[in-house]
């Protein structure tokens, strides 16, 4: 059959005020119907610019320079508005990674889905009013009727993400665009909407281009894959012969780069790709990946342009000087990081919990009480990783911000080194504040773009250590040595910094206090998998190196297993699974943890779809619930028992599980 798209030696340059600049530099890909090919790579790469291509929606100051795009064999680059306006949305859709950013935060659900057929010939309202209903449904939405009255700020992101695609899948388009649709989602959400594009694509014979930095939820879900770094392809191929052998090193450097799900805690390093992308780069004569290659050849890989060439199997393409040269696959690093034992118990926490009151008074609403937190106990140690894991609305930001101070006062007991750990950073005493320091998801949000680095890493310096400005000034040099920056950085601001090196800023600040306690709330999730290699170990060294104990924060299981000794699980405020890694990572599980792990994706083109993809949402914090938090999702609930009752706590050794089942003990 036709191909639905195929962009045909496209190059697309952006001319501003510093010049021409080139994007994308002859690519060559192509969609059959019912075929969902992924395009993976670093951020700058070229991605989203493909995905903006397939629909002619590049921005301003950006164009094809040559090349051609073509939908259902039609160059888009001939057609005049009328006729884009026609084909989008219908013929070809796109779901962007904010679903907030295609929905009208003041219209009604229903309203914006029927607005869809309304636009695009439909002239019966009821009928585009069913159609609407029934496409909610086919995304697995439950009470679809009611969805269609509410508001995007009512719904969580998994159901915002799904409204999207419904919307997306409405006309039945031909070709579905997906940038980044499961980055901001839960493992047990992205598991769902995966399986849920799967079945579609099957059903409606959609063409999918699938970009995504997250090479598991690819392997899982795409027939092909293309691999693009400084806007030029550099390896395409099925996805089974480019992720069982791939050829180029930038695709090996991809996936040697990722933490393993099946490897225990102390196996090998992670192996970050040295250097980061740069914009010379697209410019570059020969190989792009030049400076940042192990295997690079000066004389080979600089001298002029390289072409794709056979690297194996049928269709599997590379573009590199030295393809029949290199070895079958290059080794990960080895070196293990230098673990101490753990210490004595540092962070202790016995029936925690932070409950918040909403409502009332001149809102006019009915006072509610928000369970946030419930009973939590839990403890890290010295020199060890307490890893904290669940969906969103789980309690493991709220037990953080407890820690860190940032929620005021809680209940239960809290302690460090056996010294209380209460109240908020107001009232903590600042030898207090010092000894917890905190780093989170987001560097942008934490830094002050108005300051420079040097100024960052000072000003806690003599805040909460007491240290005159010539010892700051020598102090934020050692911390920006220890996080592996260079000292010339100290001068610029932080928006002249690459991502992967504003989270290196924020962590060397958070050290500048010396503390005892580092709490690090998703602390790589929006990174490159390369740079969040590089930060991974990062941590793992400074963990290594000291008495601090880490508590880590993620719904990243394969990240959790290479870093933690102790994991907690959490669901709806509650612990319902807490023990050393390696324990929790093996059977016995809670049926909860069982589902995260059956769900969490893993960079393998063979593996099976998950067994478990749990149904519905998590109920409403404001719920008072009798049984077990998790009985409304949990595909082994036993009736009148696990709705009613709380559930026994089950003890193997140091190992936890909150469960009516009877588990078997391991062995």
């Amino acid at each position: 059959m036709a191909d639905i798209l195929s962009l045909e030696g496209v190059s697309i340059e952006h001319r501003g005020r510093r010049g021409v600049s080139r994007i994308l530099d002859g690519v060559d890909l192509s969609i059959a119907p019912g075929e969902a090919v992924g395009l993976v790579g670093e951020s700058g790469c070229g991605k989203s610019t493909v995905a903006l291509a397939a629909m002619r929606y590049l921005p301003r100051g950006m164009a094809i320079s040559a090349g051609r795009v073509l939908f259902e064999g039609r160059d888009l680059a001939a057609m005049d508005e009328g006729e884009l306006r026609r084909l989008r949305g219908r013929r070809i859709a796109m779901v962007y990674q904010d679903p907030m950013s295609s929905l009208n935060p003041v219209m009604t659900i229903g309203r914006q889905l029927v607005e869809v057929p309304m636009l695009h010939g439909e002239r019966d309202a009821a009928r585009a009013r069913d159609r609407a209903i029934a496409m909610l449904r086919e995304v697995r939405l439950a009470d679809a009727e009611a969805t269609m009255e509410r508001y995007p700020h009512q719904l969580s992101g998994g159901q915002q993400q799904r409204v999207v695609i419904a919307m997306a899948l409405m006309a039945e388009p031909s070709l579905l665009v997906m940038d980044e649709p499961t980055t901001g989602l839960d493992v047990t959400i992205e598991a769902a909407i995966l399986e849920l594009v799967r079945d579609l694509r099957a059903r409606f014979g959609t063409a999918i281009l699938f970009i995504s930095h997250n090479l598991g939820t690819v392997a899982r879900l795409c027939d092909r894959v293309g691999v693009l770094y400084a806007g030029r392809l550099v390896e395409t191929g099925g996805v089974r012969e480019v992720f069982r052998a791939p050829a180029h090193p930038y695709t090996r450097g991809l996936l040697d780069a990722l933490p393993d799900l099946d490897r225990p805690r102390g196996g090998a390093r992670l192996a970050p790709i040295a250097g980061t992308l740069v914009a010379e780069d697209r410019a570059r004569p020969g190989c792009a990946f030049l400076p940042r290659c192990p295997h690079a050849a000066p004389a080979a890989c600089g001298a002029g342009a390289i072409a794709l060439a056979e690297a194996g199997g049928a269709g599997h393409l590379a573009r590199c000087a030295r393809l029949g040269e290199l070895p079958a696959r290059m080794a990960a690093a080895t070196d293990a990081a230098a673990q101490a034992e753990e210490g004595p118990v540092l962070l202790e926490a016995r029936g925690v919990g932070k409950w918040y009151e909403v409502g009332g008074g001149m809102s006019g609403k009915p006072r509610r009480v928000i369970r946030a937190l419930t009973d939590a106990s839990l403890e890290a140690r010295r020199g060890g990783t307490l890893a904290i894991v669940g969906e969103s609305g789980s309690g493991k930001s709220t037990f953080a911000r407890v820690v860190a101070g940032l929620a005021g006062e809680a209940r239960g007991a809290l302690s460090l080194a056996g010294e209380p750990l209460s109240g908020g950073v107001d009232s903590r005493p600042r030898e207090l504040l010092r000894r917890v320091q905190m780093v989170f998801q987001n560097p942008d949000s934490t830094l002050n773009p108005s300051h420079s680095v040097g100024y960052a890493l000072m000003r806690p310096l003599r805040r909460l250590r007491g240290l005159g400005a010539e010892e700051a000034r020598q102090e934020a040099a050692r911390l920006m040595a220890r996080v592996q920056l260079p000292a010339e950085l100290a001068e610029r601001r932080p928006w002249q910094l690459s991502g992967g090196q504003r989270q290196r800023v924020a962590i060397a600040r958070a050290l500048a206090g010396d503390p005892d306690l580092l709490v690090a709330d998703e602390p790589v999730s929006a990174l490159d998998v390369s740079v969040q290699a590089a930060i991974v170990n990062l941590l793992a060294d400074l963990l290594a190196g000291s008495d601090m104990a880490l508590v880590l924060i993620s719904h990243d299981l394969a990240l959790v297993r290479h870093m933690a000794d102790r994991v907690a699980v959490m669901y709806l405020g509650r612990v319902v699974e807490y023990g050393p890694a390696a324990q929790v990572f093996a059977p016995p599980w809670h049926p909860y943890t069982e589902a995260l792990l059956a769900a969490a994706p893993r960079p393998d083109p063979d593996a099976p779809p998950p067994e478990i993809v749990l149904a519905g949402p998590m109920p409403s914090p404001a719920e008072e619930i009798r049984g077990c938090v998790f009985a409304s999702r949990c595909p082994r609930r036993m009736e009148g028992i696990c709705d009613t009752l709380a559930p026994p706590e089950r003890v193997f050794g140091a190992h936890r599980i909150a469960c009516h089942l009877e588990l078997a003990a391991p062995g």
